[in-house]
C-alpha cells in the first residue's frame, strides 16, 4: 500500500498517523520557510481586465462622501449546530479591505448578499436563512456599527438607506428570499438600484451568475465598479492564462470529467502542460481502451476524453495522465490498498488516489514551470489513504512559489487541501470561487463582471 514515505517524515510519534504526522511536519516546514511577502503577479495585467472600473477608479472619478454604495458581497459562512455561531469567518474577513477603503472615502455602505439557497421562501434561522448571525461577525471585523434591515428593497429598506450618514454600514436581508435574485429579476434589481448611487461588486464567488444583485442592479446605477477582492481575482486568474509567464501548467483534479472538460478544452488552447489527476482520469483511461476495474467511469464522456488527447497532440502540449494509480478494494479509510500500472487496474479494484510514480512525473513537470495553476484534488482526499496524491502537489506548489513561479489555486476541495496542509501562506493566490474561477480559466465572461462601469 503506498502511503506517505516514512523516509520524508521522520519518525512518527506514537498516537499519531504517518499522514496526521505528515501533515503537521508540512505546517511546520511551512510556517518556518515562509518568505518575506512580495508581490509575485510575474505577468501582465490583460488589456481586458483594465477596461473594467475598479474601486480605486471609482473614488477618484467621484467624490464618494455621504453617498450611498451598495456592496453586493459574500456573506456565506458555516454555521455552528446551533444556527447561530459562525464557524469560519473567512469570507467576511475577504469584504474587510473593500468596506473599510470606501468607510475612508465618507461612503454609506449597503452590503448585500444570498445566503445559501431558500428559493423565495422566508427562512428564520439556518444556512438558508437570515443575515443576522454575520451582523456582530462584521461589527468586530469593520470597527463599526453595522444595522440589518429585514428585507433587501422596498419602504423599509428604503428608508433605512435614506437615513445613512457618513460611517454607516447597512446590511441587507438574504436576497434569495426574493425567488426573482436567481433570474435577474429587473423589478428587484430596479429596487436594489433605488438603494444607492454607486454599485461595487466584491462577489467573486458569484460573479459567474447573471442574477439581479450581481448583474441587473448595475443598470440602476450611476457607476458600478469592482472591488479590491474581484480585481485581485481577475488579474491572477486572467492575467496567469492569457499573458503567463511561461511554461504555464495546469494541474486539473476533481472527481468528474464532464464538470472539466470545458476547462480542459480551453487549457489546450493556452497551456504548454495539463497535469490530470483525480476520478476524471478514468475516462481517459477508457479512451485509451485500457480496463479501470471499479473506478468511476462517466461513459458518455470516453469520446470526448479521446478527442481531447487528440486535439491536445496535435497542438503540441503536453497532457499527462497518471502512469499509476492507488488502488483500493472498496470506497472506504480501511480499504485494502495497493499500486497499479494505469493499464493494469482489473476486477473490483478501483483507483482513489494518483501513484508514486505519477508524483515523481509531476515533481519533474512543475518545477520546470514559471505559472502553474491548480483546480481540483488529486484523490480521495478526505480518506488518508488516498490523500498523499493532493498533499504532495500542494507541496510541490509551495516550493514553486518559493522559487519565484506565479502558482494559483482555485476550485473548492483544492483550496481545502492547500489549507489543511498549512500551505495556504505558500501559493500567489487562492481563489475564491468555485465556478466562477472555472468559467474564467475557460476564458468565458462572467455576467457580473460585463455589468460592471468601463474604466
Amino acid at each position: 500500500s503506498h502511503r506517505i514515505d516514512q523516509s520524508e517524515v521522520g519518525p512518527v510519534p506514537p498516537n499519531q498517523t504517518m499522514f496526521a504526522h505528515a501533515l503537521r511536519q508540512a505546517a511546520r516546514r511551512s510556517a518556518t520557510n515562509t518568505p518575506v511577502l512580495q508581490t509575485r503577479n510575474h505577468f501582465h495585467t490583460t488589456s481586458a481586465i483594465l477596461e473594467k472600473l475598479n474601486v480605486e477608479g471609482l473614488a477618484n472619478k467621484v467624490d464618494l462622501s455621504g453617498k450611498n454604495v451598495l456592496m453586493r458581497v459574500d456573506l456565506n459562512v458555516p454555521l455552528g449546530d446551533d444556527d447561530v455561531t459562525v464557524t469560519d469567518d473567512t469570507r467576511l474577513q475577504a469584504i474587510v479591505p473593500t468596506t473599510k477603503f470606501l468607510l475612508e472615502k465618507g461612503a454609506n455602505i449597503i452590503l448585500c448578499s444570498h445566503f445559501g439557497r431558500p428559493k423565495g421562501q422566508i427562512i428564520e434561522t439556518g444556512k438558508n436563512g437570515r443575515l443576522t448571525p454575520v451582523v456582530e461577525p462584521l461589527k468586530k471585523l469593520l470597527g463599526v456599527n453595522v444595522k440589518k434591515v429585514d428585507d433587501c428593497m422596498g419602504e423599509t429598506a428604503e428608508a433605512a438607506a435614506g437615513e445613512l450618514t457618513a460611517g454607516d454600514v447597512l446590511l441587507l436581508e438574504n436576497t434569495r428570499f426574493h425567488a426573482g435574485e436567481t433570474k435577474n429579476d429587473p423589478t428587484l434589481a430596479a429596487g436594489l438600484g433605488k438603494l444607492a448611487d454607486y454599485f461595487v461588486m466584491d462577489a467573486f464567488g458569484t460573479a459567474h451568475r447573471a442574477h439581479s444583485s450581481t448583474a441587473g442592479v448595475a443598470e440602476h446605477m450611476e457607476l458600478s465598479a469592482a472591488g479590491f477582492l474581484l480585481d485581485k481575482e481577475l488579474k491572477y486568474l486572467k492575467g496567469a492564462v492569457d499573458e503567463p509567464k511561461r511554461p504555464l501548467c495546469a494541474i486539473i483534479g476533481g472527481a468528474k470529467v464532464s464538470t472539466k472538460l470545458p476547462v480542459i478544452e480551453s487549457l489546450i488552447e493556452k497551456c504548454d502542460s495539463i497535469l490530470l489527476g483525480g476520478g476524471m482520469i478514468f475516462t481517459f483511461y477508457r479512451a485509451l481502451g485500457y480496463e479501470v476495474g471499479q473506478s468511476m467511469v462517466e461513459e458518455e464522456y470516453i469520446e470526448l476524453a479521446g478527442k481531447l488527447m487528440k486535439q491536445a497532440e496535435e497542438k503540441g502540449v503536453k497532457l499527462i495522465l497518471p502512469p499509476d494509480v492507488v488502488v483500493a478494494d472498496k470506497f472506504a479509510e480501511d480499504a485494502n490498498t495497493a499500486i497499479a500500472k494505469c493499464d493494469e487496474i482489473s476486477g473490483d479494484w478501483m483507483g482513489l488516489d494518483v501513484g508514486p510514480k505519477t508524483l515523481e512525473l509531476f515533481k519533474e513537470e512543475i518545477g520546470q514551470c514559471n505559472t502553474i495553476v491548480f483546480n481540483g484534488p488529486m484523490g480521495v482526499f478526505e480518506m488518508e489513504p488516498f490523500a498523499t496524491g493532493t498533499i504532495t502537489v500542494a507541496e510541490l506548489m509551495a516550493e514553486a512559489t518559493d522559487r519565484g513561479a506565479t502558482t494559483i489555486v482555485g476550485g473548492g476541495d483544492s483550496v481545502a487541501a492547500v489549507n489543511q496542509a498549512g500551505l495556504g501562506s505558500r501559493v500567489s493566490h487562492i481563489s475564491t470561487g468555485g465556478g466562477a474561477s472555472l468559467e474564467l480559466l475557460e476564458g468565458k465572461e462572467l455576467p457580473g463582471v460585463a455589468a460592471l462601469s468601463e474604466a
